[in-house]
Protein backbone atom coordinates (compact mmCIF):
# COMPACT_ATOMS: atom_id res chain seq x y z
CA UNK A 1 0.00 0.00 0.00
CA UNK A 2 1.33 3.44 -0.96
CA UNK A 3 2.25 5.52 2.07
CA UNK A 4 0.74 9.00 2.01
CA UNK A 5 3.18 11.72 3.05
CA UNK A 6 1.64 14.10 5.63
CA UNK A 7 1.00 17.62 4.36
CA UNK A 8 3.37 19.09 6.94
CA UNK A 9 6.18 16.80 5.82
CA UNK A 10 5.55 17.69 2.18
CA UNK A 11 5.69 21.40 3.02
CA UNK A 12 8.94 20.98 4.92
CA UNK A 13 10.48 18.97 2.09
CA UNK A 14 9.53 21.55 -0.54
CA UNK A 15 10.69 24.42 1.69
CA UNK A 16 14.02 22.73 2.38
CA UNK A 17 14.68 21.93 -1.28
CA UNK A 18 13.80 25.44 -2.47
CA UNK A 19 15.91 26.99 0.28
CA UNK A 20 18.88 24.85 -0.70
CA UNK A 21 18.46 25.72 -4.37
CA UNK A 22 18.55 29.42 -3.49
CA UNK A 23 21.61 29.02 -1.27
CA UNK A 24 23.43 26.96 -3.90
CA UNK A 25 22.58 29.43 -6.66
CA UNK A 26 20.36 27.10 -8.70
CA UNK A 27 17.65 29.71 -8.16
CA UNK A 28 19.05 33.20 -8.67
CA UNK A 29 17.96 36.59 -7.34
CA UNK A 30 15.03 37.78 -9.43
CA UNK A 31 13.98 34.27 -10.51
CA UNK A 32 10.23 33.84 -10.32
CA UNK A 33 8.60 31.14 -8.21
CA UNK A 34 5.40 29.93 -9.87
CA UNK A 35 3.19 27.69 -7.74
CA UNK A 36 1.88 25.57 -10.63
CA UNK A 37 5.35 24.94 -12.06
CA UNK A 38 6.84 24.09 -8.68
CA UNK A 39 3.96 21.77 -7.84
CA UNK A 40 4.56 19.87 -11.08
CA UNK A 41 8.31 19.75 -10.48
CA UNK A 42 7.97 18.33 -6.96
CA UNK A 43 4.98 16.13 -7.80
CA UNK A 44 2.79 17.70 -5.12
CA UNK A 45 -0.34 19.85 -4.91
CA UNK A 46 -0.12 23.64 -4.91
CA UNK A 47 -1.04 23.90 -1.21
CA UNK A 48 2.36 22.82 0.25
CA UNK A 49 4.14 24.88 -2.42
CA UNK A 50 2.14 27.96 -1.41
CA UNK A 51 2.99 27.34 2.25
CA UNK A 52 6.65 26.75 1.42
CA UNK A 53 6.81 30.08 -0.42
CA UNK A 54 5.27 31.86 2.56
CA UNK A 55 7.87 30.26 4.84
CA UNK A 56 10.69 31.42 2.56
CA UNK A 57 9.24 34.94 2.52
CA UNK A 58 9.33 34.92 6.33
CA UNK A 59 12.95 33.70 6.24
CA UNK A 60 13.95 36.50 3.88
CA UNK A 61 14.81 34.36 0.84
CA UNK A 62 11.97 35.46 -1.44
CA UNK A 63 9.47 38.31 -1.57
CA UNK A 64 6.28 39.33 -3.33
CA UNK A 65 7.03 41.87 -6.06
CA UNK A 66 3.27 42.04 -6.64
CA UNK A 67 0.41 40.01 -5.14
CA UNK A 68 0.77 37.61 -8.10
CA UNK A 69 4.53 37.62 -8.60
CA UNK A 70 6.96 36.02 -6.16
CA UNK A 71 10.71 36.16 -6.83
CA UNK A 72 13.97 35.23 -5.16
CA UNK A 73 15.09 38.26 -3.19
CA UNK A 74 17.84 40.49 -4.57
CA UNK A 75 20.32 41.14 -1.79
CA UNK A 76 21.27 44.74 -1.10
CA UNK A 77 24.30 46.17 0.73
CA UNK A 78 21.95 47.02 3.60
CA UNK A 79 20.81 43.39 3.86
CA UNK A 80 24.41 42.23 4.14
CA UNK A 81 25.40 45.00 6.56
CA UNK A 82 22.54 44.27 8.96
CA UNK A 83 23.14 40.53 9.02
CA UNK A 84 26.86 40.91 9.59
CA UNK A 85 26.23 43.44 12.34
CA UNK A 86 24.21 40.70 14.03
CA UNK A 87 26.99 38.17 13.44
CA UNK A 88 29.55 40.56 14.87
CA UNK A 89 27.51 41.06 18.02
CA UNK A 90 26.49 37.46 18.66
CA UNK A 91 29.20 35.24 17.19
CA UNK A 92 32.04 37.20 18.78
CA UNK A 93 30.29 36.88 22.14
CA UNK A 94 29.70 33.17 21.50
CA UNK A 95 33.39 32.59 20.76
CA UNK A 96 34.36 34.07 24.12
CA UNK A 97 31.88 31.84 25.96
CA UNK A 98 33.02 28.82 23.95
CA UNK A 99 36.61 29.39 25.03
CA UNK A 100 35.48 29.28 28.65
CA UNK A 101 33.08 26.35 28.36
CA UNK A 102 34.27 24.02 25.58
CA UNK A 103 34.88 20.42 26.59
CA UNK A 104 37.50 18.15 24.99
CA UNK A 105 34.63 16.44 23.15
CA UNK A 106 33.45 19.80 21.79
CA UNK A 107 36.93 20.69 20.59
CA UNK A 108 37.39 17.30 18.95
CA UNK A 109 34.12 17.80 17.04
CA UNK A 110 35.30 21.20 15.77
CA UNK A 111 38.68 19.77 14.78
CA UNK A 112 36.92 17.04 12.81
CA UNK A 113 34.87 19.67 10.95
CA UNK A 114 38.03 21.61 10.12
CA UNK A 115 39.64 18.45 8.78
CA UNK A 116 36.59 17.84 6.60
CA UNK A 117 36.66 21.47 5.45
CA UNK A 118 40.30 21.07 4.47
CA UNK A 119 39.47 18.03 2.35
CA UNK A 120 36.53 19.82 0.72
CA UNK A 121 38.68 22.89 0.06
CA UNK A 122 41.35 20.78 -1.63
CA UNK A 123 38.63 19.16 -3.76
CA UNK A 124 37.02 22.52 -4.58
CA UNK A 125 33.63 21.19 -3.43
CA UNK A 126 31.63 24.40 -2.93
CA UNK A 127 28.50 22.73 -1.57
CA UNK A 128 30.44 20.69 0.99
CA UNK A 129 32.51 23.70 2.05
CA UNK A 130 29.38 25.79 2.62
CA UNK A 131 27.71 23.02 4.58
CA UNK A 132 30.74 22.20 6.74
CA UNK A 133 31.57 25.83 7.48
CA UNK A 134 27.97 26.47 8.54
CA UNK A 135 28.09 23.43 10.82
CA UNK A 136 31.36 24.69 12.30
CA UNK A 137 29.86 28.05 13.22
CA UNK A 138 26.75 26.34 14.59
CA UNK A 139 28.99 24.13 16.74
CA UNK A 140 30.87 27.10 18.17
CA UNK A 141 27.60 28.82 19.06
CA UNK A 142 26.38 25.59 20.67
CA UNK A 143 29.63 25.36 22.68
CA UNK A 144 28.79 28.74 24.20
CA UNK A 145 26.13 26.92 26.18
CA UNK A 146 23.53 29.68 25.92
CA UNK A 147 20.21 28.56 24.43
CA UNK A 148 18.95 32.13 23.97
CA UNK A 149 22.05 32.94 21.92
CA UNK A 150 21.37 29.94 19.71
CA UNK A 151 17.72 30.95 19.30
CA UNK A 152 18.71 34.52 18.38
CA UNK A 153 20.85 33.32 15.47
CA UNK A 154 18.55 30.56 14.24
CA UNK A 155 16.09 32.74 12.23
CA UNK A 156 18.89 34.27 10.13
CA UNK A 157 21.17 31.23 9.82
CA UNK A 158 19.88 30.37 6.36
CA UNK A 159 20.32 33.89 5.03
CA UNK A 160 23.84 34.06 6.43
CA UNK A 161 24.66 30.80 4.69
CA UNK A 162 23.19 32.19 1.46
CA UNK A 163 25.34 35.31 1.66
CA UNK A 164 28.56 33.64 2.70
CA UNK A 165 28.13 31.06 -0.09
CA UNK A 166 29.04 33.94 -2.40
CA UNK A 167 32.48 34.13 -0.75
CA UNK A 168 34.66 31.63 -2.57
CA UNK A 169 37.97 32.53 -0.92
CA UNK A 170 38.01 29.05 0.56
CA UNK A 171 41.69 28.64 1.48
CA UNK A 172 41.55 31.91 3.44
CA UNK A 173 38.38 30.77 5.22
CA UNK A 174 40.13 27.56 6.21
CA UNK A 175 43.07 29.48 7.68
CA UNK A 176 40.71 31.74 9.64
CA UNK A 177 38.71 28.81 10.99
CA UNK A 178 41.87 27.05 12.13
CA UNK A 179 43.02 30.20 13.92
CA UNK A 180 39.60 30.62 15.52
CA UNK A 181 39.64 27.00 16.68
CA UNK A 182 43.10 27.41 18.20
CA UNK A 183 41.99 30.56 20.00
CA UNK A 184 38.95 28.81 21.47
CA UNK A 185 41.00 25.73 22.37
CA UNK A 186 43.46 27.96 24.25
CA UNK A 187 40.74 28.72 26.79
CA UNK A 188 41.41 32.46 26.49
CA UNK A 189 38.08 34.30 25.93
CA UNK A 190 39.76 37.57 24.90
CA UNK A 191 41.85 35.80 22.27
CA UNK A 192 38.81 33.92 21.00
CA UNK A 193 36.72 37.08 20.71
CA UNK A 194 39.53 38.89 18.89
CA UNK A 195 39.88 36.11 16.31
CA UNK A 196 36.10 35.85 15.90
CA UNK A 197 35.84 39.60 15.29
CA UNK A 198 38.61 39.51 12.70
CA UNK A 199 36.98 36.52 11.00
CA UNK A 200 33.52 38.10 10.82
CA UNK A 201 34.88 41.37 9.44
CA UNK A 202 37.10 39.65 6.89
CA UNK A 203 34.19 37.48 5.77
CA UNK A 204 32.00 40.59 5.55
CA UNK A 205 34.42 42.37 3.24
CA UNK A 206 34.79 39.29 1.06
CA UNK A 207 31.03 38.77 0.83
CA UNK A 208 30.37 42.41 -0.10
CA UNK A 209 33.18 42.35 -2.62
CA UNK A 210 31.82 39.25 -4.34
CA UNK A 211 28.26 40.55 -4.34
CA UNK A 212 28.72 44.24 -5.16
CA UNK A 213 32.33 44.87 -6.20
CA UNK A 214 35.58 45.95 -4.56
CA UNK A 215 34.57 49.58 -4.04
CA UNK A 216 31.57 48.56 -1.93
CA UNK A 217 33.56 46.72 0.75
CA UNK A 218 34.27 48.76 3.92
CA UNK A 219 36.38 47.44 6.77
CA UNK A 220 33.47 46.47 9.01
CA UNK A 221 29.64 46.35 8.94
CA UNK A 222 29.51 49.49 11.06
CA UNK A 223 31.38 51.43 8.37
CA UNK A 224 28.91 50.49 5.63
CA UNK A 225 26.45 53.07 4.46
CA UNK A 226 22.83 52.15 3.96
CA UNK A 227 21.70 51.58 0.37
Amino acid sequence: MTKIEPLGAVRERVTSELRQQIIAGSLLPGDRLVERELAERFGVSRVPVREAIRALVAEGFVHFETPRRTVVRRLTPTDVKELFELREALEVYAAGLAASRATPKDLAAVQELIDRAAAATEAGDAEAITDINSRLHDRIVAMAGNSLLTEALEPVAGRLRWMTRRNEEWPQLLVEHRELYEAIASGDPDRARAHALTHVRTNYRSTVRHLFGEEAAPQSPGEASAS
